[in-house]
């Protein structure tokens, strides 16, 4: 389903009378985000080709800040505004770290930009809307949950991610925007929490403090300037054994190395790892990207030494094509 078929339910949705901002004038920030990438990407299997989303204005001058797997190895991009509107636009760049990413207009948005809220003083219980492009009628008020450490199979960690409900349907990208009208964070998931007879979807949202400290390098270089931490190109989850090794980027460096699906991971060098979060923290202490990690795991009642030769996850990927 496309997401301009679908609107969030009226009781749902924010309404302009209870906002002390130009609710209207705020959610027209928020654009629709169509990006396609070439079928032969790195990311293309896992990802797809075409990709939908969301992004919030941040700078009068058609400057858009999205989540970053939308538009990464992106061959064309085109930003949707809620009356309708296609404006071509360029990939700036993202960083992995945060999962954040940037998108330029190409031609006049016309829009209002949102200008970033203190995401940090973000308070579990504090109010909320979540949009997406398109105005109200895909807009919903939502509320924090929580705020606390997330960690993504993917080799991913966000220190103070927040968590939203009731989700929004059309995450990816959307604006979480403050009682004050000001931008929060970016959508990246939507999580299910508890049983199947009381289950809680939620969003996971990226903060927005992630970003000035990385804005000025992803606008020149596309990337943050630090060095990139070390790749595995591994994808693992807790389980009732510990950590095991789900699936393997077939280029990767654990791949190469002999890592195989299904490995339980013990330990990183000489240090135990229990969870998701210490062992991505413990692989990134290893040194920069290109460095050896040896992971110790168990295999079939074995126990493993394996060394592998880390890699730039940037580096596997297309550039984007400058206009």
């Amino acid at each position: 389903m496309e997401p301009e078929d679908w609107e969030i339910p009226d009781n749902l949705q924010p309404h302009p009378d209870d906002y002390s901002f130009d609710l209207d004038r705020a959610l027209s920030a928020v654009v629709g985000v169509r990006a396609n990438v070439p079928a032969d990407a790195f990311t293309a299997s896992t990802l797809g080709t075409e990709r939908v989303g969301n992004g919030a204005v941040i700078r009068e001058d058609g400057l858009v800040l999205t989540i970053g797997y939308l538009i990464t190895e992106a061959e064309s991009v085109w930003l949707i505004t809620a009356d309708g509107r296609a404006v071509p636009a360029h990939p700036l760049g993202f960083d992995g770290n945060s999962g954040l990413g940037l998108v330029q207009a190409l031609g006049p948005l016309g829009l209002p930009a949102l200008a970033l809220g203190d995401a940090e003083a973000l308070a579990v219980g504090a109010e909320a809307i979540m949009a997406a492009g398109g105005g109200r009628r895909h807009a919903i008020e939502t509320r924090v949950v929580s705020r606390q450490e997330f960690a993504g199979y993917w080799e991913y960690v966000l220190d103070n991610a927040i968590f939203t409900a009731p989700a929004h349907p059309f995450w990816s990208g959307s604006a979480l925007i403050s009682q004050e009208g000001k931008l929060l964070g970016t959508g990246s998931l939507i999580l299910q929490q508890g049983d199947g007879k009381r289950r809680m979807d939620m969003n996971m949202v990226v903060p927005v403090s992630c970003l000035p400290p990385v804005l000025d390098e992803l606008l020149t270089l596309g990337r943050p300037k630090a060095p990139p931490r070390p790749w595995l190109g591994l994808y693992a989850m807790e389980g009732e054994e510990g950590i095991v090794v789900g699936g393997l980027s077939e280029k990767g460096p654990a791949a190469r190395a002999g890592i195989q699906q299904g490995d339980r991971i013990i330990g990183v060098g000489d240090e135990d790892v229990t969870d998701l979060a210490g062992l991505w923290r413990k692989v990134w202490q290893s040194g920069p990207a290109g460095s050896t990690v040896l992971l110790r795991v168990g295999r079939e009642g074995s126990r493993l030494a394996v060394r592998v030769t880390s890699a730039d996850r940037q580096s596997f990927l297309r550039a984007p094509k400058l206009h």
